[in-house]
């Protein structure tokens, strides 16, 4: 068996992980007072942020070859790479954010409606204040919205002023710098985990930095090619290290670093991970086949493990210990692999194809 030659396996691998990372921890509640308890026993990075660069990674080849392939990036491009990206993400979101009302309003879940509003619509509810209590998870999906709008609009402004090389540059270096300026100017002492969490963590004006580093890592490949191919097992090394020294620190998140440089460094030893995977164009054999699966359903894993299955058992069927939780935990992970299965293949792949017909 093959892996889709279409895809870049190693990106497939880089995506499944950063998922896999993701639903351990929001299933780890499940294993409490069990033989598998703190499962998998040691500190991982964060997979959101490992979502984030590559996602700028993948939509910042696009937008490369979009200015590049053209005299002129022109505002009609812009509305084309939009329509294409809220076909590939918005039916998806939209679909969950209702059933995640719906669940919510009739408590199967403990969230609190009145936290919905009609901001979720918008992906303005986090965008530069917290939210919380309803819909967790939609935190990251705001920022990825955002960014949709602003790297564009960015390199479609600066392309006419300066070559299309450092207008894309410019946009990268703006989206890495600007938020942590804003961070400093957040700073405070007396935060609390949770405060910190949904203030630093959670708001799209602090975090678009993380997806700067992907965009800031496509166009070394695109301008720098030999250089990339030249720092793959060094970056991947010097990323490796970096990981242990980051799940080691024990920083206080009252501290300037907490709030401020510590959410640039994560996202950029994510990024020295980029071209070792993107050196991996395919995988032969069934655990790359299903890895590769992982990576194609990854969005809607995403968006149902929390609230749609998480949640669920929490509040409906909460774990006793022992075999119980054991078998309550095989169950949350069937039923995300499963529903995300079929969510990507009988909604998300149809209104990804639909985008083509419009």
């Amino acid at each position: 068996m093959r892996t889709d030659t279409k895809r870049i396996f190693g990106l497939d691998i880089y995506r499944a992980i950063a998922i896999l990372i993701v639903v351990i921890g929001h299933g780890n509640f499940i294993l409490q007072n069990t033989f598998l308890e703190g499962f998998p026993y040691f500190k991982m990075i964060d997979g959101v942020d490992l979502f984030f660069v590559l996602s700028g990674f993948l939509i910042g080849k696009i937008l490369l070859k979009e200015i590049n392939e053209k005299e002129l990036f022109r505002l009609v491009d812009l509305l084309q790479f939009w329509k294409r990206r809220w076909f590939r993400t918005l039916p998806n979101y939209y679909l969950i954010l209702f059933i995640n009302y719906l669940i919510v309003r009739y408590g199967i879940i403990n969230q609190n409606i009145n936290n919905f509003s009609l901001d979720f619509l918008t992906f303005t509810h986090n965008f530069d204040e917290p939210f919380y209590g309803f819909f967790w998870e939609s935190w990251s999906l705001s920022v990825e919205e955002w960014f949709y709008i602003f790297t564009p609009v960015l390199i479609w402004v600066s392309s006419k002023i300066i070559s299309n090389k450092f207008a894309f540059l410019t946009t990268a270096l703006i989206m890495i710098i600007i938020p942590l300026v804003y961070r400093f100017c957040l700073y405070n002492p007396a935060i609390d985990p949770f405060w910190w969490d949904v203030t630093f963590r959670k708001t799209v004006l602090t975090r678009l930095d993380s997806i700067g580093y992907g965009v800031l890592a496509a166009w070394t490949l695109y301008y720098y090619k030999k250089l990339w191919i030249k720092i793959r097992l060094p970056a991947m090394i010097l990323g490796t290290v970096l990981i242990f020294l980051i799940t080691n620190d024990n920083s206080n998140v009252d501290t300037l670093y907490k709030q401020t440089t510590y959410f640039s460094l994560v996202p950029f030893t994510a990024m020295l991970f980029i071209p070792a995977a993107e050196s991996m164009k395919k995988g032969f054999g069934r655990i790359p086949v299903a890895i590769q699966h992982i990576s194609k359903i990854s969005y809607s894993m995403y968006l149902i493990n929390l609230g749609l299955v998480g949640e669920v058992i929490k509040t409906n069927f909460p774990p006793n210990g022992g075999v119980d939780s054991i078998i309550k935990y095989v169950i949350y992970w069937f039923v995300v692999v499963l529903g995300s299965t079929i969510i990507y293949k009988y909604f998300e792949k149809p209104m990804t194809r639909l985008r083509d017909l419009v």
